[in-house]
């Protein structure tokens, strides 16, 4: 048996077999056998190679296509970067259901995808960002610069400050693929032009003048006519999204009100102890006119850097106090601080306490026109000089005692709200399903909203943080109570949604006089477009004037129109202008909806604008603006016309 075996796996079908498994393995590789493959990417995207344009995505060709996959890390990462763009844009409006959305997501991933194929097509055109170009455009970023110039110093300590660190070797690769993404974007945007014949047709459009007749019609009757069941049923199905009723929520909540809590006692003894210590910061009450450099230190530095910036500032100081030195000269050449250094190092006048420790306490302890350094803060080593003193005059503790009364009362009431709030947050806590038993031991009273929807309610519903939280998944799901919602100063709510009615379909038992007025009003709205288009159809036949005067309504008229012009309306001035010229001889006529009413007009006579009496400024300005829009457009249909080249898949799981 095992020779009859041997002999038939020596002949040509054996041959014939092995060589078809080589196929495989010679695409796949051994490993693809061995192990198991899991894919993670969010987007992929397939390149036919450059040498065969047109090749099918059938396999084995496939393999022949380059593959460039978008991974979860940078999705995540743009997507954390729209978020936080959007908390800044949106503040206490931001939404964070509707930024969580599908569509939403959708739309980031899609702009990851358009940079990630404009990537592909300039190294498919053997398109390279220069050293230089990165060099310049790093040079032009605001954060890196010192009065407007770039700074080598400033521009590593930022990127070590960020997190995590990076290297300027890795932050310029970034910026070179962010080139690199809009590279043929951004010069098909820029070679959009305008020439001076388009320019010319549009200034004439923009600025022409329009003289119009109209009539108004008046609003017909109300439709009092039978409506059948059958017509309330086909209303109510052909309309059943008009007919829903939206989502709502009710809330319980506790508020903490630092304005009505009781005003702590405030006895002589605590009057004169914070008399006594307003004294101690400024004994004097004097102020000081302050001038410094600074010598910045970054939080990381090396203790070699440290030691030069240090030794820096003493030679600094050396060099201030030689007789004849210019300080403001000495600040504007090397200050660090760029708020102060084009004022020559002046900081204006401080009083005690206004600056950090050991800066402050170093100013106030100088005499006018002393030198002082270096001195260690925060920020580095400073050379301080003194330029004025102003002597201050000292206030009696009779004269400030209401200032300090009320100042220890304000100080009194933020701490029993604060140790209040505390409480009451540790206490439900304990028990976030209710906030009564909290709200009882503490003295507090627990409310309720009526119910209200996303757009708001009454009281604290109209706030947007607390709308925020009262329809956010934890909230309705649970039943739990938030976290303290800050509604204004020293004002704080906890709440905790006890109702919540989804978007629901409202039965047509309990809609029926709506679907009936519904029905009601549509027939009349009819009735206005027929009254409109009889009247359109006469006053094309004989005219606007004589078709008005036999339906007896009367005709206006509005000469010199332009395009921002306030009257009739600027709804209507707006259908007048969409209407297009005569052709032919022919009356050019137009109805439209104003307001709830039908207007008729006719345009009896068109004039271009003068666009000699248009200025240089006006005319560079107009063109830029239409270059500008030309180019996006552009840019746009580039973009869109790229994905056909490619073969993308979207993971909508991974979103």
């Amino acid at each position: 048996m095992l020779q009859k075996l041997r002999e038939k796996t020596s002949g040509w079908i054996a041959t014939a077999i092995l060589g078809l498994l080589i196929v495989p393995f010679a695409f796949f590789g051994m490993e693809s056998y061995m192990s198991q493959r899991v894919d993670t990417y969010v987007a992929r995207i397939a390149q036919p190679p450059s040498w065969w344009a047109s090749a099918p995505q059938v396999w084995p060709i496939t393999y022949l296509w380059k593959i460039e996959d978008i991974d979860a890390a940078a999705y995540k990462e743009r997507l954390e970067t729209a978020r936080m763009r959007m908390r800044a844009q949106q503040g206490e409006s931001y939404d964070a259901k509707a930024f969580e959305s599908v569509e939403n997501k959708r739309k980031i991933l899609d702009t990851l995808i358009d940079d990630r194929l404009m990537q592909l097509a300039t190294k498919r055109d053997n398109i390279v960002i220069s050293d230089a170009q990165v060099a310049e455009a790093i040079g032009k970023i605001p954060d890196f610069q010192v009065d407007g110039a770039f700074n080598t110093d400033r521009y590593q300590m930022l990127l070590s400050t960020q997190n995590p660190p990076m290297t300027p070797r890795s932050f310029e690769a970034k910026v070179r693929d962010g080139l690199m993404d809009d590279l043929i974007p951004s010069r098909i945007a820029q070679s959009a032009f305008v020439t001076d014949t388009e320019l010319d047709r549009l200034m004439r459009l923009l600025g022409e003048h329009r003289d119009v007749s109209y009539v108004n019609l008046p609003a017909p009757a109300a439709d009092t006519s039978e409506v059948t069941q059958a017509q309330i049923d086909a209303w109510y199905k052909a309309h059943a999204a008009q007919f829903h009723a939206p989502e709502t929520v009710r809330l319980e909540y506790v508020e903490v009100d630092g304005s009505k809590l009781a005003p702590p006692v405030v006895d002589d003894a605590a009057l004169h102890k914070k008399y006594q210590e307003q004294i101690a910061k400024s004994p004097s009450g004097d102020k000081r006119e302050v001038s410094h450099i600074l010598i910045a230190v970054a939080a990381n530095a090396s203790d070699t850097e440290k030691k030069a910036a240090e030794a820096k500032a003493r030679q600094l100081a050396d060099m201030a106090r030689a007789p004849g030195a210019d300080f403001a000269a000495l600040a504007k050449a090397n200050s660090d601080d760029s708020g102060s250094k084009a004022k020559g190092g002046d900081l204006g006048w401080l009083s005690k306490g206004g600056m950090p420790g050991t800066f402050d306490d170093a100013a106030f302890a100088m005499q006018q026109g002393e030198i002082r350094g270096p001195v260690k803060s925060d920020f580095g080593w400073h050379v301080i000089k003194v330029n004025q003193i102003q002597q201050g005059v000292q206030r009696s503790f009779e004269d400030m005692r209401a200032d300090l009364e009320k100042e220890l009362q304000q100080g009194g009431r933020e701490q029993a709200f604060n140790e209040l709030t505390g409480k009451l947050v540790d206490a439900v806590y304990k028990n976030p399903t209710s906030l009564e038993p909290a709200a009882k031991a503490l003295g507090l009273t627990v409310q309720t909203t009526p119910a209200f929807t996303r757009t708001g309610g009454p009281g604290i519903a109209a706030d947007p943080k607390v709308l925020r939280a009262a329809f956010s998944d934890n909230l309705m799901q649970d039943g739990t109570a938030s976290d303290p919602i800050e509604i204004g100063p020293e004002h704080t709510v906890l709440i905790r949604v006890i109702a919540h009615e989804p978007e629901r379909a409202l039965p047509l038992a309990q809609v029926r006089d709506a679907v009936v007025q519904a029905i009601h009003a549509d027939r009349q709205r009819k009735a206005a477009e027929s009254a409109a288009d009889a009247l359109l159809k006469a006053a094309q036949g004989k005219g606007l004037a004589a078709a008005a005067q036999a339906a007896g309504l009367a005709v206006s008229d509005a000469n010199d129109l332009v395009r921002r012009s306030p009257l009739p309306s600027a709804q209507a001035v707006e259908a007048f202008f969409n209407l297009p010229r005569a052709r032919d001889n022919k009356l050019s006529m137009g109805k439209a909806l104003i307001g709830g009413s039908y207007m008729v007009f006719e345009l009896r006579a068109v004039r271009d604008a003068d666009i000699g009496q248009v200025s240089a400024q006006e005319r560079t300005q107009l063109r830029q603006q239409v270059s500008q829009s030309t180019g996006m457009q552009a840019q746009d249909a580039f973009v869109r016309a790229a994905r056909a080249h490619y073969d993308i898949k979207v993971a909508e799981d991974r979103l």
